[in-house]
């Protein structure tokens, strides 16, 4: 007989506390999809809609012209690239101030946390940026502006870890922003200010000294330079340094969790 103490008894509760976070995530993120897009027009399908019409106009922008740098990175899928994976990272830090106050009444809920929430909301619009990305790439291949990515794993590593690091800074601006108000007056600004560092549109090595050095250690250029070695033959890591995002990474992680660890104890119900 085995007892509470057992390894396979601990295993057993642990598989359970997963598969309860499963079903509580799972079911936030269809509250969002409800509470944000709704059932009018075309209901949900607004979570792709929305994300498609911007970059497929930045990319339509592009359709016309000529790169030099190297014969396979073609200016279509390089703007979708870039332009996709940065409505990512926007779109999950400009929402992060409200995720609190809209959802403070599900804090009532004992299995319900604040954690539950922002992880809800970053892997929607994670779901929401790899299909958008999907399709606009598959359209593009059609019509001949695009090829298939060369390291299709290079590329959902890019895309990985631009939503890791996103998540992370999420949670921090979420609690930060309880607390102070004023911030969230910098957050929209902020984000459309790194869009012309973050790489979205440009390659390091494209860039002169001192200025690719000081860019490349913005871990957002480097997420960028990994997704288009997943997509370009051309492409190289010589401004990836792996090692480096991963720390970054979970830095921002474990400051997301620790502010939202101490906000929790300021959230009143």
């Amino acid at each position: 007989m085995l007892t509470d103490d057992t390894p396979t008894s601990s295993l057993r509760r642990l598989w359970i506390g997963f598969d309860n976070q499963r079903h509580v995530i799972g079911a936030m993120m269809m509250r969002e999809l409800h509470t944000r897009y709704g059932r009018e027009n075309i209901g949900y399908l607004w979570m792709f809609a929305e994300p498609m019409l911007l970059a497929g106009t930045i990319a339509a922008i592009h359709s016309g012209e000529r790169t030099h740098f190297s014969s396979d990175i073609r200016p279509v899928p390089f703007a979708l690239i870039g332009y996709c994976i940065f409505i990512l990272f926007r779109s999950i830090i400009t929402r992060a101030e409200s995720a609190i106050d809209s959802n403070k009444a599900l804090l009532f809920h004992r299995m319900i946390t604040i954690f539950d929430m922002m992880t809800a909301r970053a892997l929607l619009e994670g779901a929401s940026t790899l299909c958008t990305l999907g399709i606009l790439m598959l359209f593009a291949t059609m019509l001949g502006y695009a090829d298939l990515p060369v390291r299709p794993m290079a590329l959902l590593a890019g895309i990985g870890l631009m939503l890791w690091f996103s998540f992370g800074l999420s949670m921090l601006l979420a609690a930060v922003s309880y607390e102070n108000k004023l911030i969230t007056k910098f957050i929209h600004p902020i984000t459309y200010l790194l869009m012309p560092a973050s790489g979205a549109f440009f390659q390091l090595h494209w860039l002169p000294q001192p200025y690719r050095d000081w860019l490349a250690w913005l871990p957002m250029t480097q997420f960028f330079e990994l997704a288009r070695y997943g997509q370009f033959e051309g492409a190289n890591l010589d401004y990836v340094d792996f090692s480096y995002l991963i720390c970054c990474n979970l830095f921002v992680l474990f400051l997301g969790l620790v502010a939202l660890k101490v906000v929790r104890r300021q959230v009143h119900l």
